[in-house]
């Protein structure tokens, strides 16, 4: 064995790309395998997503409907089930403000909160919070508690 008759091992080398534009006498010169004239031939050419050849794209033909209101507030609703359950467990007594909220992980620091009124309070409370649905204020209030908005 010497440098004359090294070679790479078997499947390890693999050339077989076409060498496209190199000249009539390769046999790939000339329009170098893309055919004539038309966007697909021509250099910087990248078919855009959703194009379907000029006809009227799905994404256009289809009627738009709805809009978002970029001023809507998202509140994080908690029922009185909840809170009650939380009563229950002993993890809350007389009061329930936003940081308790947040210690009983209801609810993230930056969430704005409404208390729902699913399910019913038995417990004594003073709920605070950004909002009340009507039933949840009645329902904290005929139980001897205090609903106070922030």
């Amino acid at each position: 064995m010497d440098l004359s008759n090294l070679k790479p091992a078997a499947g390890s080398v693999k050339n077989n790309n076409k060498r496209v534009g190199r000249g009539q006498g390769s046999g790939k010169g000339g329009t170098s395998t893309r055919g004539h004239k038309g966007a697909k031939s021509r250099s910087g050419y990248s078919k855009k997503i959703g194009f379907e050849g000029g006809q009227m794209p799905l994404q256009r033909r289809v009627p738009k409907f709805g809009f978002k209101n970029i001023n809507r507030k998202e509140y994080q609703g908690i029922n009185l089930d909840t809170l009650q359950k939380l009563v229950d467990e002993g993890k809350i007594q007389d009061t329930v403000d936003l940081d308790v909220i947040l210690s009983t992980r209801l609810a993230g620091k930056n969430d704005l909160v409404k208390i729902l009124g699913r399910g019913e309070l038995k417990a004594k409370l003073k709920v605070s919070a950004h909002k009340f649905t009507a039933t949840a204020k009645a329902a904290i209030e005929a139980a001897g508690g205090e609903a106070v908005t922030l």
